[in-house]
């Protein structure tokens, strides 16, 4: 047997803060030193933190990584584990997204990332450089380039990222080259689904190249990406360690060697192909490391869980909505805690809580980060968090209906949320006598500017509010009524951070029925008795605005992720909804590509929003797309 111990960590980065980035490594570091780790793998960019993007344009912001590289490595210098960590690394007149190797205080060499996503959420290919095959150079006289590192315990090569995204990414020539283990540091974005994806991706390279796969990935929010952690070990297509998310620390798992050794003498397939690889493509360096690494004659075989190598493990002890439902709710409760604490100008959160769905949504979704960051020090101390930080306020027009009143205060309770009721009705007069003033002849005052003043009181009491008890301002609006600009410039669209702004409204109802299955609150029962309605008018029902809310997101998953024209959204749900006549589907898909095309003005306006998914309405992240058109070609 040729053992050795594979850790992978996740650190909850902060962009620039280089020193404590590193702290909290060095941290982590011994602590899977002591847990008698072979290698430690880290995040991507774990000393920048991720995203840095234009950042790295400040030359002094690059340089202090390398410092901050130096300074790991003497912290870790009495250390034998092996570590690997992202950083920016300057080459000439390039930069390049790096990994980096350490050893009893040496850095081995660095790995620059070939494989620069520029989709969805990513504009690496922006500020970087990609590495080549082949590529052989130094760095401040450290070897930089296409390498695979020689130990006492065997071959081992570096990647970051996205290289293990595509299966023409480096691994496979490294592989080729003699690697047996490949550590790949990451920071992949949470998005719904991607868990499931990145599992499988993971298993499938370490089979397809025959070694192993170890995977770290990033834990934490900056700006509104949502970094979910966790980490995989995967050998020769084989699952061994799946690391719990959503948390700081590390997992590890004790790894045979000789059995991946096996495995590709075993292969004829793979050893033709290493065969025509060794004799056709360019050199890669390898680099003899002489110090030896952790002693491993304390490790012992992986045996199954079960003890059998024949028979299935342990089943899934949830069901396919629960972890849906739990894995959103985590990621949007990371998404505002971190935001709220890594910012550094908070002190309070608060939410205009209307007695409807998505306001209820984003105040559960605070609780729950406070629960998830307070939650060890006792019930009564979280529940006391809970109570110095949040803020709940209702505040009611002519309007608004004591069925919502009552749901609103009900939910505070529920929440153990401070809850405040102040009327707008007099500065809703006030303001609609002064318009009058602004009119001329044959200008009146009509029912969208009526409804529209009282969520413009709203939110400007908010912002005073903010200003007063250094409150962050959650904006509520989900990602259906932003697609359709069923929404207010200068009110609802009004926020420090939007919360739910990528969530659809189908997707809050389901969170919502799910959160009353686990807890059956009442002031969740009481909200959702009564259809959704923004309260602005006499009997006001968002569905009758608009259209029933199922039709309407399957319009924006069509047009807008699909990239189908009006006419084949028209054709796919008139075969999807049979129960609504076909000139009324016909009527509701002209209608919304009408409302969004003429509504991107005001979603291209809306706060720093957090991503959760693959399609997200956000200019500057996903979906770009021009303000000024037309869809005279649908």
């Amino acid at each position: 047997m040729r053992l050795i111990r594979i850790a992978v960590a996740s650190v909850n980065t902060t962009v620039g803060a280089v020193r404590s980035n590193v702290d909290r490594a060095v941290a982590i570091a011994k602590d899977a030193a002591k847990d008698a780790a072979t290698i430690v793998a880290f995040p991507e960019q774990l000393i920048a933190g991720y995203s840095p993007e234009d950042l790295v344009q400040w030359r002094a912001f690059v340089d202090a990584q390398w410092v901050e590289l130096e300074r790991f490595a003497r912290e870790t210098k009495d250390l034998a584990s092996v570590f690997a960590l992202g950083l920016t690394v300057s080459r000439g007149s390039h930069l390049y997204n790096s990994a980096a190797l350490v050893h009893r205080g040496r850095i081995l060499g660095i790995v620059p990332k070939e494989k620069l996503p520029t989709y969805n959420v990513f504009y690496e290919a922006r500020v970087f450089a990609r590495g080549t095959p082949g590529l052989v150079d130094e760095v401040n006289g450290i070897p930089f380039g296409d390498l695979v590192f020689d130990f006492d315990f065997g071959g081992l090569a570096l990647e970051v990222c996205e290289d293990l995204w595509s299966p023409d990414g480096p691994m496979r020539r490294r592989s080729y080259a003699g690697a047996e283990v490949i550590v790949n540091v990451s920071a992949s974005p949470y998005r719904l689904g991607v868990v499931a994806t990145r599992r499988e991706m993971i298993a499938t390279r370490a089979g397809d190249n025959q070694c192993v796969v170890a995977y770290a990935n990033l834990v934490g929010a900056n700006d509104g990406l949502v970094f979910d952690g966790g980490g995989y070990v995967a050998q020769n297509g084989r699952l061994v360690l799946d690391q719990p998310r959503y948390r700081e620390g590390f997992g590890a798992v004790n790894v045979d060697l000789d059995r991946t050794r096996r495995l590709r003498n075993e292969n004829t397939t793979w050893r033709a192909d290493q065969e025509t690889f060794a004799a056709t493509s360019p050199g890669i360096r390898r680099v003899k490391v002489d110090s030896e690494t952790t002693g491993r004659d304390g490790l012992t075989y992986p045996v199954p869980a079960n003890r059998s190598f024949f028979l299935p493990g342990p089943g899934p002890t949830t069901t396919p909505r629960e972890d849906f439902c739990e894995d959103l709710l985590d990621a949007l409760a990371l998404g505002i805690g971190d935001y709220f604490e890594k910012v550094g100008a908070f002190k309070t959160i608060g939410v205009a809580l209307s007695g409807g769905r998505d306001s209820l949504l984003c105040l559960y979704i605070a609780r729950r980060w406070i629960s998830r960051r307070f939650g060890h020090l006792g019930a009564d101390a979280e529940r006391a968090k809970a109570r110095e930080i949040l803020r709940a306020f209702f505040m009611p027009s002519r309007y608004s209906s004591k069925e919502t009143h009552a749901a609103a205060e009900q939910a505070a309770t529920d929440l153990d949320v401070p809850f405040a009721v102040i009327p707008i009705d007099d500065a809703f007069e006030s303001e609609l006598q002064a318009v009058e003033k602004m009119l001329q002849p044959g200008e009146t005052l009509g029912s969208m500017a009526r409804q529209n003043v009282q969520a413009r009181i709203r939110a400007e009491r908010m912002w005073t509010w903010t200003n007063s008890a250094s409150g962050l301002f959650l904006q509520t609006s989900n990602m259906s009524e932003k697609a359709v600009g069923y929404t207010t410039i200068g009110g609802d669209m009004e926020g420090a951070l939007s919360v739910i702004a990528n969530v659809p409204k189908t997707v809050v109802n389901y969170l919502l029925d799910y959160i009353i299955e686990k807890t059956n609150m009442p002031g969740f029962v009481l909200t959702l008795k009564k259809p959704a309605s923004a309260e602005l008018a006499e009997d006001q029902e968002d569905e009758k605005d608009l259209m029933p809310f199922p039709v309407l997101d399957a319009c924006f998953a069509l047009y807008a992720g699909e990239k189908m024209s009006p006419g084949e959204v028209r054709d796919v749900l008139v075969t999807m909804f049979p129960e609504h006549d076909a000139a009324k589907v016909d009527a509701w898909t002209s209608r919304f590509a009408r409302l969004f095309t003429q509504s991107i003005y005001k979603w291209v306006q809306t706060p720093l929003c957090l991503h959760v998914g693959n399609l997200d309405l956000d200019r500057e992240r996903a979906l770009q797309l021009p303000v000024v058109q037309r869809t005279e070609w649908g």
